[in-house]
Parts: C-alpha cells; sequence; structure tokens
C-alpha cells in the first residue's frame, strides 16, 4: 500500500521533516493549484525540484489554460484538470481528492456513490431534503445569535473531515452579504470525543450561548477491543469499565455529553449517526456539509463561492515579494 503526505506549509521544519520520510527515487507528487501561481505550493514545489530533478515524478493539477497547465506542457509532464467552477475547500471530490485517494486504494466509487445518494435524496425529494432545508434555515435565522457552530465529532478518524469543515464553513460563510453593506458569517469549531471533553466542552457547558452544536457519532466501529477484567489496588470503582467494549464506551461517553447539553434548553443540539468509516459513508457526510454550506450560504445572502478576504492578503504578499 501506498503513503500519502500532505506538503501544506512553508514552515520549513515541516517541510524537512516530511521530506525526510520518504524515499525521493519512489515518491510521485501531485502538485495543485487551481490557479497556477499559488504562493505556497511553488515555493515548496520548487525546493522537492531541486532535489528530485526528474519531471517523471510530478504531475500538475490545475485549471486549463492556467499559467502552470503551460509550463507543465513545456517539461512534457503529466496534467488534470480540476473543473471550472469547483473552488479549493469544494474540490475534494474533484480529481483533486479522487486522484491521492485512489492512489492509495480508496474505493473512491463507493465514495462518489455515497455523494450521489446524498445529492439524490435531497434533489429528488427525499428524507435528506427535510433535514437540510430545516437545519440551513435555523442557522440563517439564528446567525447572529447562534454564531458559532461547533462539530463534536466522537472518532479519531473524523480529525481530518473536522479540519476540512471548519474551512468549508469559514471561507465560505464569512463575508460580506451581497445586497447590504452588512458583515456575516457562522464561526465552526471542530471537536473530538472525548478528547475535547477535557478542554472545549466546558465552554459549551456554561459560556456564553453563542453556539451550536452537531454531534458525530460511528455506530459500528468493527473493532471489538474491550477493557480487560482487571482489578486495580486502591481504583476498585474503576472496575465497572471491566469487559466493556471501547467502541461502546465511546458512545456512551457521546451520549452522556448529549444528554447532559439537552438539559441546558438554550443550547441547539443535532446529531449524525454513520453507521460505520467507510468510503460510502464518508462521501455522504462529505457532500451533506457541502450542500449545508451552500443553502446557509444563499440564506445569509452571501457568495459561498468565493474569498475576496483571502485574495486581499495575498495582493499585499505579491507587493511585499516583489523588489
Amino acid at each position: 500500500s501506498r503513503s500519502l503526505y500532505f506538503f501544506e506549509s512553508t514552515d520549513p521544519i515541516n517541510i524537512n521533516s516530511l521530506l525526510s520520510q520518504i524515499d525521493l527515487e519512489k515518491t510521485h507528487f501531485l502538485v495543485i493549484s487551481k490557479s497556477g501561481t499559488t504562493v505556497d505550493t511553488f515555493a515548496i514545489y520548487k525546493y522537492i525540484l531541486s532535489q528530485q530533478t526528474n519531471h517523471k515524478c510530478y504531475t500538475f493539477i490545475t485549471d486549463p489554460a492556467s499559467s502552470l497547465e503551460k509550463y507543465a506542457k513545456d517539461i512534457d509532464a503529466k496534467i488534470l484538470h480540476l473543473p471550472n467552477n469547483v473552488g479549493g475547500r469544494f474540490s475534494v471530490l474533484s480529481v483533486v481528492g479522487l486522484v491521492p485517494l485512489a492512489l492509495c486504494g480508496i474505493n473512491i466509487r463507493s465514495l462518489l456513490s455515497g455523494a450521489v445518494n446524498v445529492k439524490k435524496s435531497f434533489f429528488e425529494q427525499g428524507y435528506l431534503q427535510d433535514i437540510l432545508l430545516k437545519k440551513s434555515l435555523f442557522y440563517a435565522v439564528n446567525h447572529a445569535k447562534y454564531h458559532i457552530n461547533c462539530i463534536f465529532a466522537y472518532s479519531e478518524s473524523l480529525k481530518y473531515f473536522c479540519e476540512w469543515y471548519v474551512q468549508l464553513w469559514g471561507e465560505s460563510l464569512g463575508k460580506k452579504q451581497r445586497h447590504s453593506a452588512f458583515h456575516v458569517g457562522l464561526t465552526p469549531i471542530g471537536l473530538i470525543g472525548p478528547k475535547d471533553q477535557h478542554s472545549f466542552l466546558q465552554l459549551i457547558m456554561e459560556g456564553t450561548r453563542d453556539k451550536s452544536v452537531t454531534f458525530i457519532q460511528i455506530e459500528d466501529f468493527q473493532d471489538e477491543i474491550q477493557i480487560p477484567d482487571t482489578t486495580l489496588p486502591h481504583l476498585e470503582s474503576l472496575d465497572v469499565l471491566n469487559t466493556l467494549s471501547f467502541s461502546k464506551l465511546i458512545n456512551m461517553q457521546c451520549n452522556s455529553v448529549m444528554e447532559a447539553l439537552k438539559k441546558e434548553e438554550t443550547i441547539p443540539l443535532d446529531s449524525i449517526s454513520i453507521p460505520k468509516i467507510d468510503a460510502k459513508n464518508i462521501g455522504a457526510l462529505i457532500f451533506y456539509y457541502e450542500l449545508l454550506t451552500s443553502l446557509v450560504g444563499e440564506l445569509i445572502d452571501v457568495n459561498t463561492y468565493d474569498q475576496p478576504g483571502v485574495e486581499a492578503a495575498k495582493i499585499i504578499l505579491k507587493k511585499k515579494l516583489t523588489p
């Protein structure tokens, strides 16, 4: 099986740490830039190219007719195209996400079938249409009061999903409204349980009532390891854990937090239950959140798909880089 590494920071320690873990002669690099001129991407690419000069070791993913495509053609490298109307944070189910996943042995047909199921359910009057419309309407109507939206996912395997959600929600919805001078936005928080029960939960439970919480649970972890039937001297009270499976324990922890928060009544809660962690269910979860983001953006009157605030910083950086 292949390992996948992400060079996504200009932090020199991170770059050299990642390079120390790979064999350059056995590595293929995917260079991804929609515009073809992303500073981070090409700073890192230039450095790697200085150490691996074989152009056959690179595939470029970019918009058709971009400067990067012209460069890739000049060096006779492989080129894959992004759909024109798909921005970075919505590109996970396009060639950007599918190629590296396929190379790592993930069943991308199954991933896409999960996304298609959600798409059909919403656009063909299935059960998700009502759920997504009601949920997006609640977020939009209450966007000034409950302007912080937390995902509390009870599985370490959803860590990177939570990171993507933070980008998707923040970059899509933090905008100036299209038909007014008002600035609006919903602040995303990605939490992993039970770890974050020992940190952020206190703020949700007793802090300012400006947060909503969505719990994500896994029904079947496909792993039944158990806590051993062991008694520890002076810690006999913890024998209640003996022979309990970790999968049951983590869901008991999640349910206990949900019950505690429900008693507060002023904290909006909902939950998503995933049958198991596999390509199909993750594809469905990704598309569910892409749809939800688009709906909320429309309802709070912003352009969900641009990022002018990010562009402003890029323009300033280019001026700083210009001699």
